[in-house]
């Protein structure tokens, strides 16, 4: 399998904004080689930068190359991401399929993204040896650039070690003898405010109470807290 992580080609990106959103979903997911073709505005552009929102060291380590296949020479497999084949006979696979590719095959892999708003040409799909398609609605098929490789990286990802987010602790349900307590504490504050009358609806209602105050499943500082919301309102009003 190989260990080398693929590398992201953006062919003549128009927008620093976009070269530096490009950057931020390819670091979410693990990707840290960039490679520029003839960007519109040069490079460095100092719009990238902001929208990168911290994925510096994508955009200090990036390569800037005059054509596209100066950007993949030394790469052996190469994916043209595009929603057609521009009459370029080619095997197409979903980012998915492409994922499994590159994580079983050797050699270096390059992803090539078109520019924003003609997406890649049919000599730069040419260099490629598999068209990468992302399954869209069919009447809508526009992508900006980020998603376009968000999707990509985020489909590579899966087949790494990387950590989610941290899960906040769930606490386990509260004791029933915790439950009862704030139970009785409710009933004894409603009791003489007339809430159980008339009395021959009195164990109905106290049993809907009961029903509703255990649905939940509360865990012991969710029961604290109420507790100490009900001794609240139980006290005297403050002059």
């Amino acid at each position: 399998m190989s260990d080398q992580k693929p590398l992201i080609v953006l062919v003549r990106p128009q927008l620093g904004e976009n070269i530096g959103k490009a950057a931020r979903a390819m670091l979410n997911f693990g990707l840290a080689e960039l490679r520029l073709v003839a960007p519109r505005d040069g490079w460095p552009n100092p719009a990238a930068g902001p929208a990168a929102a911290g994925a510096d060291v994508v955009l200090e380590k990036a390569q800037v190359f005059a054509t596209t296949a100066e950007a993949v020479a030394d790469c052996a497999h190469v994916y043209a991401t595009t929603v057609r084949k521009r009459g370029v006979s080619k095997p197409v696979v979903t980012p998915e399929q492409a994922a499994r590719e590159i994580h079983s095959q050797h050699g270096r892999s390059a992803i090539l993204f078109g520019p924003e708003r003609s997406g890649l040409e049919t000599d730069d799909v040419a260099l490629a040896r598999t068209i990468l398609t992302v399954p869209i609605n069919p009447e809508f098929g526009s992508l900006n650039l980020a998603q376009a490789v968000i999707l990509v990286a985020y489909e590579w990802a899966k087949g790494e070690a990387l950590v989610s987010p941290t899960v906040e602790e769930i606490l386990p349900p509260a004791p029933q003898d915790e439950l009862d307590g704030m139970i009785a504490q409710l009933e004894a504050m409603l009791e003489p405010k007339g809430f159980f009358r008339p009395a021959i609806r009195e164990s109905t209602t106290r049993r809907n109470l009961r029903s509703l105050l255990t649905k939940p499943g509360w865990n012991h500082l969710e029961v604290r807290t109420l507790r100490g919301v009900l001794s609240h309102l139980g006290k005297r009003d403050r002059d």
